[in-house]
């Protein structure tokens, strides 16, 4: 039932792409190993390689991501020479393979014939030959030949017994993720047709009487780059539903292209298929994949060694795309990156300590950029399990090494397991996009550092947390957090107020609720379609630098700052609890509190957060939410000590502590069982001793009732 007054939201123009059940690579272990590119080096050293192999424990390398130059040196040439060595190399070293069709990266001589494959940027430049990710979506040369490729792979290798999955490309993106050439501005038109129907439907959503940009023809609309609608950078646009299309068209072209791979892999194998995402990337909506995607895989290279919450959301983001299921780490490094202008070593434990946090967290692989160092190029600094030199003493190898005796001892125990969050923080692209693009109030709130504060709230409290889109079923949640939920579309107003009724918490705040699926503003109170569940309206939106903060009071709790954008609530329903201390609007509400009428006679809780709380005020509120229901985990106080869990098919629970932290700890066991890595059994309450990036894996001994998601 609609509310009265309540902010109609029209259905979806696309509605969300129905989810599909993950399947992932028939292995009996977690995958270990990684990117292995024996080609560049002479053979003499693959055998050394191999025996090196061996002695880490490696069970899964990745081969052939960038080999389209050696299989197909020109159009009407195919040469698997070299791979069927590298392939055949493996196999008798008794390891899985995950079989790339090598179309991350252009040859050379496909440039050269089709000059119309090569990218134009957004700022209006035709690219030569050079670097990767130089490819056009659009050009039919480039896709008919990256479907041809790899057809032939996997016609080639499509029954070779070791070989467990097929890797498309290699990190989809580049220059933004899209190309502004003519052929993409003829597809751009062709998708704005099938989305729109007609010219006035599109003028309509985009609001094309602003700036007298009403269109009367489909051929006088043009991509929105530097030389259209965008001034600075692609944040910057006139027309924020041209530039949102855009980016949705780009995303579906990426796909097309993807899925065009796929079915030529199709028509020689049915093995399991994927593409290596990158976590919290911007230009690709990766929501939009989910569905073409056998099953989920990322790169994890994090900025920074010190945000263990980071990466553990990022996980949580990728097992999400599958509706909980596991995925797989395609890369990451053992030792140092290659890309930024500062690229710091692991400490010792680190490697060993985020490769147990990424199974913890729903990876049923571990995998390494790369196995050996390149000998030239960009990345031949870039970390690898052996160095140019080979030698198996090295602090890297050691590491690699005992992780592999470690994972061998793991065996099957957590494949397929699941994570039984009852909390979930949702994840819009398109919300991502709009609000960094809007023209005010403040173009310096970030999305991702938004939602990586509210995501650290929930793992320094230890509650296992899903990372889920706006589209997800909500009903297995308790608290379900949606910050910056700028875009509100379809029926998630009711799916939240559902949460509500059935006496579970919503936490949202500042810029939600402000526009619809085409990115036009609701002709109504702020925040919109949410302002009847929240029971309150924004009356005013100030901003400032981030440098300036405005102290926010909680009614018997702490005093935080609040920075960047503060909203002046008024009430309608809500209960005050926290407000402004300085500027005109002190003492207004800054954050509230609506009770929700539960369907069981109870309530639910609905708290909207006015301003950019710093992160002691994110965390004050998302505990107070997260102990109504009882889920604050047994080591919240303890600063870095991380428990993550997964439920396996066959009922086991397995928990993992992993400890972030800069000191030892000391603190008593919260379940009964096995440490699968020392074999030593604990009882309730005994008294375990963590370092620094110690890791604890423990098979508990009871049956599980815990529930699981989906």
């Amino acid at each position: 039932m609609t509310e009265p007054g309540a902010v109609v939201v029209p259905p979806l123009r696309s509605p969300a792409p129905a989810p599909t059940p993950a399947r992932l690579p028939r292995l009996d272990h977690v995958a270990y190993g990684g990117d292995y590119n024996p080609e560049q080096w002479p053979k003499d050293v693959w055998d050394l390689d191999h025996e090196a192999f061996d002695a880490a424990r490696i069970t899964t390398v990745t081969l052939g991501v960038f080999a389209w130059s050696l299989t197909q040196p020109a159009e009407d040439v195919y040469d698997f020479t070299v791979l069927d060595e590298i392939v055949q190399r493996a196999a008798d070293a008794g390891r899985w393979i995950c079989l790339a069709t090598g179309t991350g990266a252009l040859s050379p001589w496909i440039a050269r014939a089709y000059p119309e494959v090569t990218r134009v940027d957004f700022q209006g430049r035709k690219h030569r030959y050079g670097q990767r990710h130089n490819a056009c979506w659009s050009s039919p040369a480039f896709r008919r030949l990256a479907a041809g490729i790899a057809g032939k792979v996997a016609e080639r290798y499509g029954d070779h017994p070791n070989v467990v999955a097929w890797h498309v490309g290699n990190e989809y993106g580049g220059d933004g993720g899209a190309c502004y050439c003519d052929l993409c501005a003829a597809e751009f038109r062709a998708w704005l047709r099938e989305r729109y129907g007609t010219l006035e439907e599109l003028n309509e959503a985009w609001c094309t009487t602003f700036w007298s940009h009403r269109f009367t023809d489909w051929d006088e609309i043009e991509p929105p780059s530097a030389l259209t609608e965008h001034w600075k950078d692609r944040r910057y646009t006139a027309f924020q539903g041209i530039t949102l299309d855009y980016r949705r068209f780009s995303t579906d072209n990426a796909i097309r292209q993807f899925a065009e791979e796929k079915a030529a892999i199709r028509a020689h194998s049915d093995l399991p298929v994927t593409t290596n995402l990158m976590g919290f990337f911007e230009p690709l909506d990766y929501h939009r994949w989910a569905p073409h995607l056998d099953f989920a895989s990322w790169d994890n290279y994090p900025p920074r060694s010190d945000e263990p919450w980071r990466t553990a959301l990022t996980h949580d983001l990728v097992r999400g795309l599958k509706d909980g299921a596991p995925f797989w780490l395609m890369e990451q490094t053992p030792t140092v990156t290659a890309s930024r202008d500062v690229n710091p070593v692991r400490r010792p434990g680190v490697m060993r300590l985020w490769s147990w946090q990424a199974v913890a967290h729903g990876a049923d692989s571990v995998l390494f950029f790369q196995m050996r160092a390149s000998r030239g190029a960009c990345e031949m600094t870039h970390g690898a399990v052996l160095d140019h030199s080979g030698r198996l003493d090295t602090r890297a190898f050691r590491e690699v090494a005992g992780l592999g005796a470690e994972l061998e001892r793991l065996g099957d125990l957590v494949l397929g397991g699941r994570t039984p969050a009852r909390c979930a923080l949702l994840v819009d692209w398109d919300s991502w996009w709009a609000v960094e693009m809007a023209d005010g109030p403040n173009r310096l709130i970030g999305y991702v550092p938004t939602a990586l504060s509210w995501g650290r709230a929930f793992w320094d409290a230890g509650a296992q947390l899903d990372v889920v889109p706006v589209t997800a079923d909500l009903s297995g949640y308790d608290v379900v957090a949606a910050p910056l939920l700028h875009m509100v579309k379809g029926d998630l107003p009711a799916r939240l107020r559902g949460v509500a009724e059935r006496g579970g918490t919503v936490l949202t705040g500042y810029l939600s609720g402000r526009v619809d699926e085409d990115d036009r503003r609701f002709l109504a109170d702020v925040p919109g379609p949410l302002a009847g569940l929240a029971g309150v309206r924004v009356a005013e939106t100030d901003a400032a630098e981030p440098a300036v903060g405005n102290p926010v009071a909680f009614d018997g709790g702490p005093v935080v700052d609040g920075r960047m954008v503060f909203e002046v609530l008024v009430p309608e329903g809500a209960e005050v609890m926290a407000r402004y201390r300085a500027d005109f609007y002190a003492e207004a509400p800054a954050v509230t509190r609506h009770r929700v009428r539960a369907a069981d006679g109870g309530e639910g809780h609905v708290w909207y957060v006015g301003t950019q709380l710093d992160q002691p005020g994110v965390t004050h509120v998302v505990r107070r939410a997260l102990a109504r229901h009882g889920l604050l985990g047994p080591y919240a106080e303890i600063e870095g000590l991380e428990l993550a869990t997964r439920v396996t098919p066959s009922g086991a629970v397995v928990d993992f502590l992993l400890h972030h932290g800069p000191a030892e700890v000391t603190v008593p066991l919260h379940a009964a069982g096995e440490d699968v890595l020392t074999g030593r059994r604990y009882a309730v309450g005994d008294r375990v001793t963590l370092r620094p990036t110690d890791v604890v894996v423990l098979r508990r001994d009871e049956p599980t009732e815990v529930a699981v998601p989906g």
